[in-house]
């Protein structure tokens, strides 16, 4: 009960705070299983783009989040954990670990995750080149719907190092679902996924 309590009064601040606006080209949302993939600026992300998705869409999505930031207090672990529930994923795991496992499990599991390709936040207009994380998880999982996102803004509602949200208009901007073509290797898929998402800033 207290989670969904905390739920309903972030999305209500969230939206104040910056509108929430979601844009849909391309694609309608569905309650289909999808991998939604973003630019990543700010530790913002992860929840404006769940609060961007409508009631139905949140409750089968999960956003992956840095374990090591994300459970260094008890409060942090228990938002994320009870209220988002994050898919955690460790920064810096040993060398006999695959950073892919948790992903997999929630997809194997039905859900549908929201993933940011870069691996750790930019400060640039453009992302940063995208690691092989989405490729591998496109190939294994190929019935999963691909859907590319840009977050615009966010990352001056809480800019690094502030810890006091400042009220700006923010949207999350999806696209057309994309899918790996047969024969394409990684680094042709994954600089087409970089450019998709490229692509929503000035829609």
């Amino acid at each position: 009960m207290l989670a969904k309590l905390m739920s309903y009064f972030l999305l209500g601040l969230i939206r104040v705070l910056t509108g929430a606006q979601a844009r849909w080209h391309g694609c309608p949302p569905k309650a289909e299983q999808r991998i939604y993939f973003a630019n990543h600026q700010s530790h913002a992300d992860l929840v404006m783009i769940w609060a961007a998705l409508p009631k139905e869409l949140r409750h089968i999505t999960r956003a992956i989040a840095a374990k090591d930031y994300w459970t260094k207090t008890p409060f942090k672990k228990w938002l994320t954990t009870e209220v988002f529930n994050v898919i955690y994923v460790s920064r810096d795991r040993t060398a006999d670990e695959d950073p892919l496992e948790p992903l997999m499990d929630a997809l194997t599991n039905g859900d549908s995750i929201i993933l940011f390709p870069e691996g750790t936040r930019g400060h640039f207009e453009e992302p940063q080149a995208f690691k092989a994380g989405l490729y591998n998880l496109a190939t294994k999982f190929p019935h999963v719907v691909l859907v590319p996102a840009w977050i615009n803004n966010v990352q001056h509602v809480l800019p690094k190092g502030e810890v006091v949200p400042v009220p700006v208009l923010c949207s999350v901007t999806f696209g057309a679902p994309m899918q790996v073509q047969a024969g394409e290797d990684h680094r042709s898929f994954l600089t087409r996924a970089r450019n998709a998402v490229i692509a929503l800033r000035d829609v």
